[in-house]
């Protein structure tokens, strides 16, 4: 089976970092106005109630599927799934930011989605961090 081909979820592509910064810390971020904006395009803030539906600046449509603050959430996305998920790093005070998405198309989809979760990744790291201190 070619990379990034599932049985159960078709093609997927998952990109994380690792940040110096704490979980809690990230999680307010990246569940804030400020980064779902940059990481799914809204203009709203993002609904947190199971089933609850949403919809992006350009116009995609899709619901929660789960939400567990500080931890992860779960949505559609078009005909897709992403999941953005924060966890403890091995070292003190640092997070990993993984954003994953599956259902995708084809592996050409895949490609174009790992480019625009690592374009998505620089702008959450070059918000949270100043300066840039990539780790």
């Amino acid at each position: 089976m070619p990379t990034g081909l599932t049985r159960d979820a078709g093609w997927q592509i998952g990109v994380s970092r690792t940040l110096p910064l704490p979980v809690g810390a990230v999680w307010a971020f990246v569940a804030g106005p400020e980064g779902t904006a940059l990481w799914l395009g809204t203009d709203r803030p993002l609904p947190v109630e199971r089933g609850a539906s949403y919809e992006t600046a350009d116009g995609v449509r899709g619901e929660i599927r789960s939400h567990r603050p500080g931890d992860r959430v779960r949505l559609t996305y078009g005909d897709t799934t992403v999941q953005v998920a924060v966890s403890p790093a091995a070292d003190p005070g640092r997070a990993v930011l993984r954003f994953h998405q599956e259902h995708l198309a084809s592996a050409e989809e895949r490609e174009r989605r790992r480019d625009h979760w690592r374009a998505v990744m620089d702008r959450v790291e070059a918000a949270l961090l100043p300066g840039g201190t990539r780790q």
